[in-house]
């Protein structure tokens, strides 16, 4: 998929899917809003763009779809093959298909890809007239808190964050300008605020999901558990519940479109 000159995926996306399975099951579990959006069709063509470990995948296929996976991490692409699922690595800035897909579905995986147009562009491409693109991502808002805490830790510890945090979390208004320029219609994204638990803590949320912004900030990986652990006491006033348990401020862009006939 992403050849010599393409653009490379977001170098501080990094993703273990073994801590990923055990970490991350609210994921592909809070998927089945947008999974019931897409309404799934015996005989359709899907492309699951950033399908991971290929979970939401499977329940696109046991609904009678051709289904193809993309996602640019390796690991994840092994376990999806694992799972016997058609997928395949590669880059969702630079996708290569043409005019081949009834729809194409993503979750909780556009935000890691950070040039928004390129990703627009692809996916027109890959529709066939009239096919839909739906998903949901981080929206405008999602886990400010745990974002801020993570950068004050390293900030204090003399590492060199980056000034910008490599996800990308748009507005609905900015989301829609992008693929409306693309030349997607009926184009419906709203922003869903939605507390998420974490069964295991701030710590192990970050090891899953910020392991590769530790990396762009030079933090070595045998101190990055310390700190992790060190940013979850940090927010414990905040995110830890009277109970004991953890709530994350996830807020979610929740979208549909069409490509014109």
């Amino acid at each position: 998929m992403a050849g010599p000159g393409q653009m490379t995926p977001n170098a501080a996306s990094r993703w273990d899917a073994a801590e990923y399975a055990k970490g991350a099951a609210f994921v592909p579990a809070l998927g089945a809003p947008v999974l019931a959006l897409l309404a799934p069709q015996p005989g359709e063509r899907i492309l699951d763009l950033g399908c991971g470990d290929g979970i939401l995948t499977a329940k696109i296929v046991a609904a009678g779809a051709t289904v193809v996976g993309v996602d640019a991490s390796e690991d994840m692409i092994a376990a999806a093959l694992a799972r016997g699922l058609d997928a395949r690595l590669g880059n969702g800035e630079a996708l290569a298909f043409d005019a081949e897909y009834d729809a194409v579905f993503s979750n909780a995986a556009l935000h890691w890809m950070l040039d928004g147009p390129a990703v627009a562009a692809g996916v027109y491409r890959a529709l066939k007239p009239g096919g839909r693109f739906v998903g949901e991502m981080g929206g405008q808002g999602n886990v400010a808190t745990l974002r801020a805490g993570i950068r004050a830790e390293l900030t204090k510890r003399g590492y060199p964050v980056p000034t910008n945090d490599p996800q990308w979390y748009p507005a609905p208004a900015e989301f829609a300008a992008i693929y409306a320029a693309a030349g997607f219609t009926d184009i419906d994204a709203q922003l869903i605020p939605r507390p998420t638990p974490l069964p295991d803590g701030v710590a192990a949320w970050l090891r899953v999901f910020r392991a590769g912004f530790m990396d762009a900030s030079r933090v070595p990986d045998s101190d990055q558990a310390e700190i992790a652990r060190a940013v979850e006491a940090q927010l414990a006033p905040q995110l830890r519940q009277p109970d004991g348990s953890w709530l994350a401020d996830y807020v979610r862009l929740r979208f549909s479109m069409r490509k014109p006939v």
